[in-house]
């Protein structure tokens, strides 16, 4: 931030100048000089500062002048000054003009109680202000080296000297506005740049502390301190046996690699999980290995670590990751001892198979189970609609209704035809005139039989149809009986086909485990990585540096709002 300079007004004191005491400390050997200037000064005077009528006015009074005459001339020079500094506001003189004739002023020591009176004094002493050799005279100072009684130059202006000229070059105690004001723009410039410095080194030591030495420590911690990590790395694929007979969109997945991503998925996660981190502790002894003393102790575990506490140990040196697009699962297993780490990846690998393995077991031994009950229930029913076809069979004591009632059917339908046969025959016979009795009578009697033989045969009809147990309701009953037995044939073959397609199927989705890398132990140390994790360090704290800065300074612009 920068501060505006600020300087003070150029202010003149007021009051009796030196010339009063320097003129009667003077010496009456200068009398005769002053005297013998004063008949020349006169008229420059009454010439460039003329009345307001051009009377004696303006003329200075003689010395041996009266005292009573002395204040009517007094107030006249009154008169004439007021007059004159009148006539000079009028000339409309620029403020720079006005401080130069000051500052000229002050350099001859006249008494001016304001600008104006400044100008008209110097030109009641025929000095020009405005005169560039007056400006300069204020900037270079007055050679000393001229005797102060030294001729004069033509056409300069001798001044009553008031002090000694040896005393003329002495420093003054007061300091111009200028030199005031350059002062003060110094000391300002001083004060801002004291404190950038301060603010500066207050930002270095910050930094130094909530960052750099951080930074230094955790650096120190990785260069130093940090067991080194050997990591050996895996991968392996979850694969699926040729299934030449698919169909529909498991047909055309069945090639690729989402055909076996869900068990890819459950790998990973069954790896990832709490359950295998216990079974290898149980098995290999992961606990016991990151307990050792020798590791320091961020990656140390106690001696009697929880399950939790272990966990998270195990999460963080083993690794394990599913590319979708390969369909490979990728693992780094990381340990103090490089052969312990081959180990444990090794270890992980057939636990991961196995759970393949199991997985692709229960999925066949379900569908076949299913299969096999569904055949198993075709073929209860079926020997269900056999045996009631059976009983019903039995029931009647005729093996097949339909056929009997048929039979009498075909019967009546026979005697019937013979009936209408004897009959046109006796017609024929009673059309003669003398017919033949014993024909008649035979041809009646034949007639009778059959229709009796007919009548018999209809109640035998109407027996076999009435009733629960007629022959009608049994076949009906029979027949739907079959009619069940046929479908309970063709359920009993549809559970045979699907136990056989289940079994192919069963034997197509095979699940096995492939080894793509096998773990190898690692002859150089994997983690940590001391210069990556060094800078990373850095960019941490600086990143929670910068963040509570700018809050800091959010809070603090709040609050002063």
């Amino acid at each position: 931030m920068t501060m505006k300079p600020k300087a003070k007004k150029f202010r003149i004191r007021r009051g009796a100048g030196p010339t009063a005491a320097a003129a009667a400390a003077r010496p009456s050997a200068d009398a005769a000089p002053q005297a013998a200037a004063q008949p020349s000064e006169q008229p420059a005077r009454a010439q460039s500062v003329p009345g307001p009528k051009g009377d004696a006015a303006a003329a200075p009074a003689p010395p041996n002048a009266k005292p009573a005459m002395s204040g009517q001339v007094s107030s006249a020079r009154e008169t004439g000054a007021e007059t004159d500094i009148d006539a000079i506001r009028h000339e409309g003189l620029t403020g720079r003009q006005l401080r130069m004739a000051r500052r000229v002023a002050q350099k001859h020591n006249l008494p001016a109680t304001s600008d104006f009176d400044a100008v008209r004094l110097l030109r009641e002493k025929g000095i020009d202000p405005f005169k560039r050799a007056n400006m300069l005279e204020l900037v270079v100072p007055q050679n000393s080296a001229q005797p102060a009684g030294g001729p004069l130059a033509p056409g300069a202006v001798q001044l009553p000297q008031t002090v000694p000229a040896a005393k003329t070059n002495l420093p003054s105690t007061e300091l111009s506005a200028t030199e005031r004001r350059n002062r003060q723009i110094q000391d300002i410039q001083r004060d801002i740049a004291s404190r950038r410095r301060r603010k500066l080194l207050l930002l270095v030591s910050r930094l130094a502390f909530f960052v750099m030495l951080p930074t230094i420590l955790a650096g120190y911690y990785f260069y130093k301190v940090a067991t080194p990590m050997y990591a050996a790395k895996s991968e392996f694929l979850i694969l699926k046996a040729d299934n030449a007979g698919g169909a529909g969109l498991g047909g055309l997945l069945s090639g690729t690699q989402f055909a076996t991503s869900q068990d890819s998925i459950a790998v990973q996660s069954f790896l990832q999980s709490k359950e295998a981190m216990l079974r290898l502790d149980r098995d290999v002894g992961f606990k016991s290995h990151f307990t050792q003393e020798w590791i320091d102790p961020l990656q140390r575990l106690n001696e009697n670590p929880t399950n939790e506490e272990a966990y998270t140990t195990y999460s963080r040196n083993v690794k394990i990751g599913y590319d979708p697009t390969e369909g490979v699962v990728r693992m780094e297993v990381s340990a103090a001892d490089p052969e312990v780490s081959a180990q444990f990846a090794q270890s992980l690998i057939n636990y991961a198979e196995e759970m393949v393995n199991n997985l692709s077991v229960n999925k066949r031994s379900n569908q076949m189970k299913d299969a096999e009950r569904g055949m198993e229930i075709a073929g209860i029913e079926r020997r269900k609609a056999q045996e009631a076809l059976v009983r019903l069979q039995q029931k009647g004591a005729v093996l097949d209704p339909e056929g009997v009632i048929l039979s009498l059917r075909s019967q009546i339908s026979t005697f019937e035809l013979q009936v209408q046969e004897n009959e046109l025959e006796l017609a024929a016979l009673l059309d003669n005139a003398r017919p033949n009795k014993a024909k008649v009578a035979g041809t009646r009697a034949d007639i009778a039989r059959l229709q009796a033989v007919i009548d018999r045969l209809n109640q035998r009809m109407i027996n076999a149809s009435a009733g629960e147990n007629s022959l009608a309701s049994l076949s009906v009953q029979i027949q739907m009986a079959q009619a069940d037995l046929a479908t309970r044939d063709l359920m009993l073959q549809s559970a045979l086909q699907q136990v056989e397609q289940t079994r192919m199927e069963a034997n197509r989705q095979v699940r096995y485990l492939t080894t793509a890398v096998q773990p190898v132990p690692s002859q150089e140390p994997s983690y940590p990585r001391k210069f990556e994790n060094t800078i990373l360090a850095f960019l941490i704290f600086s990143g929670i540096y910068l963040m509570f800065s700018l809050t800091a300074s959010i809070l603090r612009e709040q609050v002063s709002s």
